[in-house]
């Protein structure tokens, strides 16, 4: 199979759809590769560490969409991209789909196979392909939390572990999912008050176990409201697989958060979980609503692509193997975990959760 690997457009978004190493054991099973220039730059992976693999370069984005039978990116395609898809081209991304409406109507239209890293499912509900990257993003949403606390970003001007005779920050973490776990695992290891909450008690008893210094609370808009008045860092990590997030706060629950309080919402991939949010970039990561500062960049991992790059192609690689040795059809057909990645195919909406969000025509996948 072609295999094309574009340079990421989107606002500093600096990762790039796959590292040498990955490279090369495509080009091992006899696939050809076409990268674009510097498209690993960003992340430190050099031009020649990809032609030292025996991948070919093409200097431009143009090209390597003309080329290439499969795209491996990191992120959804952006505007300037959706005229370079060819009919029937299959793209392995993460799209996000529920999130952005035009994405999805520019999609049909290309009659591209949509392949969404983000609802490759397996039986037990584990999703290997959003994993890796929900682990960084959890992690780094207490990284700029704490950040965004201090004064001179505009926050209450709080240490989030305090010091010996100064109580820590109160953290609370909304989802007790792989990026709650992490954002309450590394807000623990920092020394702050942590809450995590969560809908599922099998769930709260699992992360009660495993972080003995976070609390649990059953996740309900009563319980949130009660612990917003001592909260100072609040990260919004709830996940439904391939749909629009739920709203866990609304605007009229600002008003029980100190002034200089911060909101991470990582969910806005999905749409996010505050009424109040919308989509920021790393270049101008936040905005103010009623005292209370929001983040919410729709690409946290973009800020780590080394970290990120490796870890994302450590868990796409089997995947991109399986598509580039069998095609789409055969590999959905024998993998049911990669089949529920389709979302879009040759113009049909084939993920029931993106169709409902857009009332769309929804058409199950027969393979």
């Amino acid at each position: 199979m072609i295999i094309g690997i574009p340079k990421e457009i989107k606002n500093n978004e600096n990762r790039v759809g796959m590292t040498p190493g990955g490279v090369s054991e495509l080009i091992k099973r006899g696939h050809t590769i076409y990268v674009q220039q510097n498209a690993g730059s960003n992340s430190g992976f050099t031009d020649e560490e990809y032609v030292a693999v025996g991948a070919k370069l093409l200097p431009s984005i143009e090209e390597v969409y003309a080329t290439a039978e499969m795209i491996i990116k990191v992120k959804e395609p952006i505007e300037p991209e959706y005229k370079l898809i060819k009919k029937g081209q299959l793209l392995f991304t993460y799209f996000h789909f529920a999130s952005d409406e035009k994405l999805t109507h520019a999609m049909i239209e290309a009659g591209a196979v949509c392949l969404a890293y983000e609802t490759v499912e397996k039986p037990d509900g584990s999703l290997p392909l959003l994993i890796p990257m929900s682990e960084v993003a959890g992690r780094m949403s207490v990284q700029e939390g704490a950040r965004f606390l201090e004064k001179p970003q505009g926050g209450k001007g709080l240490l989030l572990g305090g010091v010996p005779g100064v109580k820590p920050a109160k953290v609370l973490v909304l989802g007790g999912g792989i990026v709650g776990y992490n954002a309450a695992l590394i807000a623990a290891g920092t020394g702050a008050d942590v809450t995590i909450t969560d809908i599922s008690l099998p769930r709260l008893r699992y992360l009660s176990e495993v972080m003995p210094r976070v609390k649990t609370l059953y996740s309900s808009t009563h319980n949130i409201i009660k612990e917003l008045p001592s909260t100072d860092l609040v990260i919004g990590a709830v996940l439904i697989p391939g749909a629009k997030a739920p709203h866990l706060m609304t605007r009229d629950m600002l008003k029980y958060l100190g002034k200089g309080s911060v909101l991470v919402d990582v969910a806005i991939d999905q749409g996010g979980c505050f009424e109040t949010s919308h989509p920021t970039t790393h270049a101008e990561p936040v905005y103010v609503v009623d005292g209370i500062i929001h983040y919410c960049v729709a690409n946290i991992p973009g800020a780590v692509p080394y970290t990120s790059t490796m870890a994302l192609t450590n868990a796409t690689l089997p995947y991109a193997l399986k598509l580039a040795d069998k095609g789409w059809q055969e590999a959905c057909r024998q993998d049911a975990a990669l089949a529920l990645g389709l979302n879009v195919v040759n113009g049909k909406v084939v993920y029931e959760a993106v169709a409902k969000t857009f009332n769309l025509s929804y058409e199950p996948l027969s393979l």
